[in-house]
């Protein structure tokens, strides 16, 4: 579970902290512009990081730097909790004067307040066992994707592992199809490849199926069933069957309605936390495709199964999903303008006065 993400000097992101402690389901609010997206490109980082991506070019740029301040280095803290410890891992970017790409300035990963490794520019201290290892990584790259892990239960692999399945979404449905020419458990960010992961999830994890079938028959009922059927060599195309009064119906996944892809999605997202997970999910406007109602049922279903397993941090506009979630669990974020830094409260700290939900969705707020 995420406990403490803190951002220094990326985009609009300055002296950021965002706390999570104990909170499995969370809900961001503000208006178009004040970050609510860079959060979700702060935690990006950090998910490209777990996937192997280690280039720092491939992580931040200059035009990253908060207001164009390059002489201050862009930093990312991450903490979190697995399987009862606490890992902190840092990472820090800088541009020095007359270079084009950011460099390392320092990294490090600590367990329980015990450190793995320590860094400094390019010089890497590995501590394992109250001995230590020393070797030089290239300035330009990061070091974590590229020490070895040592086995299965190396605290190195288990955080790497969870930086990978991260699922950070904000889906565009026309992008949406169910083909597939390979297997995954690494969605994109606009689902591009939903096909792959859910044929990846389905090999890996066949009994997901199950999960997968039960959300989609309390929102769509007259689903029969879901097939993966083979369209060539290593090449699959999913197609929705539908049934009612005898008679049925065959739909190919991309031909489906955008509320209906994001019923699958969310259907998906359940299985996957529940059988590989537990994972951190940043959605963006999960309810944007769906009518009233659709989106309450949604948003309830997302904070039951986050509830004791895994985490949930969503981003809406929207009246009915800010009804769905306590203001213990609701974050404002605000920005004065363009040119100042976005500032987070939780809703019990914002006083309002009136109608809360009409004060929210207006953004008629000044932190």
């Amino acid at each position: 579970m995420l406990q403490r993400l803190y951002v220094h000097n990326f985009r609009c992101l300055e002296n950021f902290e965002m706390s999570l402690k104990r909170i499995s389901s969370a809900l961001l609010i503000g208006k178009n512009g004040v970050g609510k997206s860079t959060i979700a490109s702060a935690l990006e980082v950090f998910q490209r990081v777990g996937r192997g991506i280690n280039r720092v070019g491939e992580l931040v740029t200059p035009k990253d730097f908060a207001f164009g301040r390059s002489q201050i280095p862009i930093r990312f803290e991450l903490e979190i909790l697995l399987q009862d410890k606490l890992y902190q891992y840092n990472l820090a970017f800088e541009l020095p004067e007359g270079f084009k790409e950011l460099r390392i300035l320092e990294e490090r990963l600590f367990v329980e307040g015990n450190p793995v490794y320590d860094r400094k520019a390019a010089q890497v201290t590995l501590i394992s066992r109250n001995r230590e290892a020393q070797f030089l990584v290239d300035w330009h790259l990061v070091a974590l994707p590229i020490i070895q892990e040592q086995s299965d239960t190396d605290p190195l692999r288990i955080f790497k592992l969870w930086l990978a399945r991260m699922l950070i979404l904000s889906p565009i449905p026309a992008l949406m199809t169910g083909e597939s020419s390979r297997k995954t458990l690494a969605p994109e960010k606009n689902l591009a490849n939903f096909g792959e992961w859910f044929s990846g999830l389905l090999s890996y994890y066949p009994a997901a199926y199950t999960q997968i079938d039960r959300y989609l028959i309390e929102v769509i009922p007259d689903i029969e069933d879901i097939l993966n059927e083979s369209i060539g060599k290593d090449a699959n195309n999913m197609v929705v069957r539908f049934a009612t009064n005898n008679m049925t119906l065959s739909i190919d996944f991309k031909d489906l309605s955008s509320g209906e892809k994001c019923f699958f999605l969310c259907a998906v997202v359940l299985a996957a936390n529940k059988y590989y997970g537990p994972l951190l999910c940043f959605w963006d406007e999960p309810g944007s495709h769906l009518s009233l109602s659709e989106i309450g049922h949604l948003m309830i279903a997302l904070r039951r199964s986050f509830k004791d397993h895994g985490q949930i941090i969503v981003t809406s506009h929207h009246e009915e999903a800010i009804r769905k979630f306590a203001d213990e669990n609701s974050f404002v974020l605000d920005r004065k303008s363009h040119l100042e830094p976005t500032v987070i409260r939780l809703l019990t700290d914002v006083p309002i006065s009136g109608d809360l939900v009409g004060t929210l969705i207006r953004g008629d707020i000044q932190l």
